[in-house]
This record gives C-alpha cells, sequence and structure tokens, in this order.
C-alpha cells in the first residue's frame, strides 16, 4: 500500500521548473519511494539525512537521482502515512539542503 504523497506549495513549483526529461523521473522515483517511504534503516527505501555541513535536517529523508542530480527530500507523518514532499532541487554543492532547512525554518517562525 503507498503512502499518501503531499506537496509543499514550494516544492509544486520546484517540480514545474524542471523541464519534461527531469520531472518525469523524479515523478517516477517519488512515486516509486511512496510504496515504502520508511529509512533505510527500516526495510524502506529512504536515505535518512542528518546534521552536517551546517543543516540540520535530522528526521529527514531524501531521495537521489544520481543521473540527473536532482535531490528530493521529504518526511512521514506516520500517524496519517503521509510522504510530505519539502524540496525538489539541484544538488549543487548541498544548496538543496540549505533550500530545504531554510523552508522548514519558515515553517516554525
Amino acid at each position: 500500500m503507498s503512502w499518501n504523497i503531499e506537496y509543499r506549495p514550494e516544492a509544486v513549483d520546484d517540480l514545474k521548473k524542471l523541464d519534461g526529461s527531469q520531472r518525469i523521473p523524479v515523478l517516477k522515483a517519488i512515486e516509486k519511494v511512496s510504496s515504502n517511504p520508511l529509512p533505510d534503516y527500516e526495510g524502506g527505501y529512504g536515505k535518512p539525512l542528518g546534521n552536517k555541513n551546517g543543516t540540520n535536517l535530522s528526521g529527514f529523508l531524501k531521495i537521489k537521482l544520481k543521473k540527473y542530480g536532482i535531490r528530493v527530500v521529504y518526511d512521514l507523518v506516520r500517524e496519517k502515512q503521509n510522504m510530505r514532499i519539502i524540496i525538489i532541487g539541484i544538488r549543487s554543492d548541498n544548496e538543496v539542503y540549505y533550500l530545504a532547512e531554510k523552508r522548514l525554518k519558515s515553517d516554525n517562525s
């Protein structure tokens, strides 16, 4: 059973900025991971993020599309079985992780 996929409004914008050759594999990867988005140490597809390189994304997970240099950062709302997409972006020197942290901090402001 797949988890529900939710996108932050900014993540929808991120997706729209991708060209078709990038968007299709990103959507396929998100759909695949939604079948089991748990962290890999719990048997899922998610790769845990942590506190490094000046960002603290502990508790969040990523999907890596190496061929395209794209990262998707998401978190889980387990009680609702929701997979919430925070950001979709080009990796470029961890910028995607800094932007993800910035979006999350704006939620708490």
